[in-house]
């Protein structure tokens, strides 16, 4: 298995009642709005071109409607942004067709549907070095996460996969994210520490059964501190406060052993040449670590380029290529083998992507993947993946 419609009437209200109160504010002060939004549409063309029995592709698509409000100019309330996003998918799953455990595209999820992604309230403080955040919260916005992965569209270049493939409905990311607190501090030249503590169940408006909050799954807490400039470097630590099945250990009556679930990550990039205005080159490297109790992979790392404006005459052309690798815990490889499979020690992917903005609102991107020993089977054969990613601006202030 791969790593991880109908909406509320009341959360439409409150994006009326939201435009309302943006609408007096814009009239204060034209050129700096109380409210940005956006709205973006991706679809997707992907499937297996070799490798595989079924030579076939599937179409799906995401759609992004995101708004933030601020309330200082809203209602005077200083230091404080109130922030929603409702995040709808359909479409095919092209990882049915690929086998692969860490999934091949980003915006693939298990149910489609409509559901309010992220709803939370920031509030600054300490002339804007802090601010906290609390409300549904994606983890990955902020944490184990780098931009010069992100045109990538591999999922494992998101988040690495022995934390996607945690908790009892994955952790607090897309396209399902919980409740939670999260506190970010600017320490000076660069230096930040950040921590959140979230519901360890993922589940939001349009989920079956809603936000989660009882608790009773616990909760998750991650770390991270890092320094940015041209190198930036974070560090991240991340650990479920009550314990998890464990994947393959039973006890006398034949119940699953309960064990800690936690882990630990790094990631690290930096510009090679170029600059802003001119064609600019990034290297990244990423890895991570986890118990190898609880989830299926003891670790995993990530490492490739990103380059901007890589042709004169291209200046929207973005081009990025990516290694990544899913180590197999022993106890997973274990019952893979009990299933029959001849298990390996990872799965491994590599990725070649090219993104150019051909109109005002129209952003097409090719791309390919390899993949190695799909589903942590050593007898599979390597699968190749194509895809056309269409990205069309339907509208928004947020950029302008």
């Amino acid at each position: 298995m791969p790593i991880r419609p109908h909406f509320c009437s009341t959360v439409l209200a409150g994006a009326l009642a939201l435009s309302a109160v943006s609408g007096v504010a814009q009239a204060a002060d034209e050129t700096a709005p109380a409210l940005t939004w956006s709205a973006v549409y991706t679809a997707d063309v992907h499937g297996v071109v070799g490798g595989a029995r079924a030579h076939a592709g599937r179409y799906l698509d995401n759609l992004d409607l995101t708004a933030d409000l601020d309330l200082e100019k809203a209602v005077g309330w200083s230091g404080a942004v109130l922030h929603a996003y409702v995040l709808n998918n359909s479409g095919g799953a092209p990882n049915d067709l690929a086998g692969t455990l860490q999934g091949v595209d980003n915006i693939e999820v298990a149910t489609p549907r409509l559901r309010l992604f992220e709803f939370w309230l920031e509030q600054g403080f300490a002339d804007g070095r802090g601010s906290l955040r609390g409300g549904l919260y994606n983890l990955n916005s902020e944490f184990y996460a780098n931009d010069a992965a992100s045109l990538l569209i591999n999922p494992a270049f998101g988040i690495g996969s022995e934390l996607a493939a945690t908790g009892p409905n994955g952790p607090s990311i897309f396209p399902s994210t919980s409740l939670g607190v999260r506190l970010n501090l600017e320490l000076g030249r660069g230096v930040y520490a950040r921590a959140a503590v979230l519901d360890a169940k993922a589940g939001v408006l349009g989920d079956p059964g809603g936000v989660d909050v009882s608790l009773d799954d616990g909760a998750l807490g991650i770390v991270q501190v890092g320094v940015d400039g041209p190198t930036r470097l974070s560090v991240g630590a991340w650990r479920y406060s009550k314990k998890q099945d464990d994947q393959r250990d039973v006890d006398a009556i034949g119940a699953a052993v309960r064990r800690a679930a936690q882990g630990a990550y790094v990631l690290a990039e930096r510009s090679v040449f170029g600059s802003e205005e001119a064609r600019n080159g990034v290297v990244f490297v990423r890895a991570g670590l986890s118990d190898g109790d609880t989830t299926p992979f003891h670790g995993g790392w990530q490492a490739g380029l990103r380059v901007t404006k890589p042709f004169a005459n291209r200046p929207d052309g973005d081009f990025s290529i990516g290694v990544q690798q899913g180590l197999l815990a022993g106890k997973f490889r274990n019952n893979l083998r009990d299933g029959g499979v001849d298990a390996s020690t990872a799965e491994s992917g590599v990725e070649i992507t090219y993104s150019d903005r051909l109109a005002k609102r129209l952003t097409v991107q090719p791309d390919v993947q390899w993949i190695h020993n799909a589903g942590g089977d050593r007898a599979a054969s390597d699968r190749w993946m194509v895809a056309l990613r269409v990205k069309i601006e339907l509208g928004g202030n947020a950029a302008e």
